[in-house]
């Protein structure tokens, strides 16, 4: 039964592609998820990037990363998931594009206003924080799914515990474990992208 089912992988569900990919890498099981749901990635990425050509660049970046990422996680929805992968990508495709437009405008701040001693100073404890900030998403991206997912409603969208819970399905039990969890790995990370 198995063997028809492989000729046909639009028959199978997102999680037994998944399965299937993660046991013996066959693209043929990460060619169907394309097909379903690369329109709707590439949706959610003209929504924050509003260009079409970053989108369809987006989009290729997000099913290539995902080659090595479904390998990683234990993934409940797919759909959900991959509309938070997206999400994160294009706000840290912007971040990193934002920080290069303040890179350059302070740069030609600086050099049209030599006189301002202070004025490097100023530019350099700025770009010091978007720095950290860029390296702090690199680390909540990497953290588990449970504990990234507790991390980012907790502390970026501001809901208590049991918003958490009520949203996730986790116990309240399972979402401060998971959020302090988070936060140990988040220091760990952190220290490792320092070094």
């Amino acid at each position: 039964m198995n063997i028809f089912k492989k000729n046909r992988p639009h028959k199978l569900t997102d999680n037994e592609l998944i399965a299937n990919y993660k046991s013996n890498g066959d693209g043929i099981y990460l060619g169907e998820l394309y097909k379903r749901y690369s329109h709707l990635v590439y949706g959610v990425c003209l929504k924050y990037l509003k260009n079409e050509e970053e989108g369809e660049d987006a989009v290729i970046q997000i099913f290539e990363k995902l080659m090595e990422d479904l390998k990683k996680h234990e993934i409940a929805n797919f759909k959900s998931w991959l509309h938070s992968v997206a999400r994160n990508h294009c706000l840290m495709f912007l971040r990193k594009k934002q920080v290069i437009t303040k890179k350059v405008n302070a740069y030609e701040a600086v050099y049209e206003h030599e006189e301002t001693f202070a004025a490097p100073f100023e530019v350099n404890e700025k770009m010091e924080q978007e720095l950290v900030f860029t390296d702090l998403e690199k680390a909540i991206a990497v953290l588990k799914e449970e504990q990234r997912i507790c991390i980012e409603l907790f502390f970026l969208k501001e809901k208590c515990y049991q918003e958490v819970a009520e949203e996730t399905g986790f116990s309240e039990k399972q979402v401060k474990s998971y959020i302090q969890n988070g936060k140990r790995n988040l220091a760990i990370q952190m220290n490792n992208l320092k070094i």
